[in-house]
Order: structure tokens, then C-alpha cells, then sequence
């Protein structure tokens, strides 16, 4: 046998062994021996949990609740910031994470950036008010279709979650099963948003060129997003548990090095 062939021989699986991304081992770093449990871990880290999705929600809503009854357009604006100042204040005390509290405080940046815009338009407060909620209006446009896209492409988004809890931002991919589970879980997660926008995003239009009142218009987007909205993330949320909680794929075992 020649040396090529020999060299060929040696190079045995336990010589080239890599851990699968989806390995026993790879859940024992982060506390979890399923599929399912280490999707529910990545969720709960991405969104927060309940703690999170309600730091990153309230300003807006407390912003709506000011100027409806109100119309004082500084008045929401400076509310929805002290909430979320305080939600920041309360995280830097307790070392904990805080990027969920500075999503809320860009949200809210960025919309301001759009009432300044309607106002050096000469838009009123109504106007100021409609332009508010362009923004989220249009993030959640481009969140469905980036989620979608990434469905109907084969390579759904939660799937780099999993990537993430194991170094591995692709190597996921290669379990059909997993890739199944990731693109239902991504197809629940985008409903409340394109939702959203489906019934939103014509009322914002129909304000914006006066079709409709436009008080009635910030209104009627203020319910849905208040009212609907919150119902709708809940729904998504509790339907991806219930996902989740009807199999429980083990993780992948460690291989074995060949003996011999």
C-alpha cells in the first residue's frame, strides 16, 4: 500500500472529530438536552422573556395612553422616555442586561425624528402624532419580509439563533428536523407583525392623505397596536410553546472515536 493511501487510512472520524452544533455536549454548556429547550433558551435570551417584551412594549403604550386623552404631544413623548428611563435605571442597579430598555429608547428616538419631520412639514399635532407611529409601522413591514424571506428561502431565522448558543451559526442546517421546527417557529413569530402592518399600515395612508380623519386615524392605529397588538404577540408566543412543547428532540450525541 502506498504512503498516499496510508495517510489516507489514518484519517479516521475520531482524527477530523468536530462536536456537531446540535450536540449533547454542546446543551450540557448552557443547561439544556433538547432541540426544543435550546430554541426556547435562545427565545427567552433575544426578546427577554416576559421582563424584556414588557420594557421594550410599555413606553410605546404609555406614549399612547398620554396623548390620547391629551392631544399634548411633548407631554407622551416625555413620559414614554421617564418610563424608560426608569426601566434603565432599575437594570443598571441590578447589573442586568439592557438592550431591551435601549430598543424601547431608540424606538422612541426614531420617532421623534419622524414628528420633527411632520412638523417642519406644517403638520399639526394630529400630523405629528400620525407620524409617530410611521416608524414601527415600517420596521414591522420589513421584519415580516425578512423573516419570510428567510422561510421561504430554506434558511429560517430562529435557526441562527441555535446557531448562536453553539458556535455554529450554519451548522443547524444540516438536520432536516431542526430545519422544520426553526421554520414553523419563524412563521408564528412573524404573524403579529404582518398582521400589524396589514391593518395599520392603510389606516396610517388613509390618514396621511386625509382620506380620513386623522385623529380618527392615530385612534384607530393606537387601539390596534394597544388593544390587538399585545393579543397578538401573546397568541404567537403561547402557540410557539405549545410548539414547542408537544416533542422533545434529543440533542445530538457525542461520536464516538473509532476504536482499532
Amino acid at each position: 500500500m502506498s504512503d498516499e493511501a496510508n495517510r489516507v487510512d489514518r484519517a479516521d472520524p475520531a482524527e477530523e472529530h468536530v462536536e456537531h452544533p446540535l450536540s449533547a455536549e454542546a446543551g450540557k454548556k448552557i443547561g439544556v438536552d433538547t432541540v426544543e429547550a435550546l430554541v426556547r433558551k435562545q427565545l427567552s435570551d433575544s426578546l427577554g422573556g416576559k421582563r424584556g417584551m414588557l420594557e421594550a412594549g410599555i413606553p410605546g403604550l404609555v406614549f399612547t395612553a398620554v396623548w390620547l386623552p391629551t392631544k399634548e404631544l411633548q407631554w407622551a413623548l416625555i413620559g414614554s422616555l421617564a418610563i424608560a428611563g426608569i426601566a434603565l435605571l432599575v437594570r443598571l442597579l441590578q447589573r442586568g442586561p439592557v438592550q431591551y430598555v435601549f430598543n424601547a429608547i431608540f424606538g422612541i428616538g426614531i420617532g421623534w425624528v419622524f414628528v420633527r419631520w411632520a412638523e417642519s412639514s406644517g403638520g399639526d399635532a394630529s400630523d405629528q402624532a400620525l407620524a409617530f407611529f410611521l416608524p414601527g409601522i415600517l420596521y414591522s413591514g420589513a421584519y415580516t419580509i425578512v423573516l419570510a424571506g428567510s422561510c421561504l428561502a430554506g434558511w429560517p431565522i430562529l435557526g441562527f439563533m441555535l446557531g448562536a448558543a453553539t458556535d455554529d451559526p450554519v451548522g443547524w442546517h444540516a438536520d432536516k428536523q431542526v430545519v422544520k421546527l426553526c421554520s414553523r417557529l419563524t412563521w408564528v413569530m412573524l404573524l403579529p407583525g404582518a398582521i400589524g402592518v396589514l391593518l395599520q399600515g392603510p389606516v396610517w395612508l388613509l390618514g396621511h392623505n386625509d382620506v380620513i380623519d386623522t385623529d380618527l386615524a392615530v385612534s384607530i392605529i393606537a387601539v390596534l397596536r394597544l388593544g390587538l397588538g399585545w393579543v397578538l404577540r401573546i397568541a404567537s408566543w403561547s402557540a410557539m410553546i405549545w410548539l414547542l412543547a408537544r416533542n422533545a428532540t434529543p440533542l445530538e450525541p457525542e461520536p464516538e472515536a473509532e476504536s482499532g
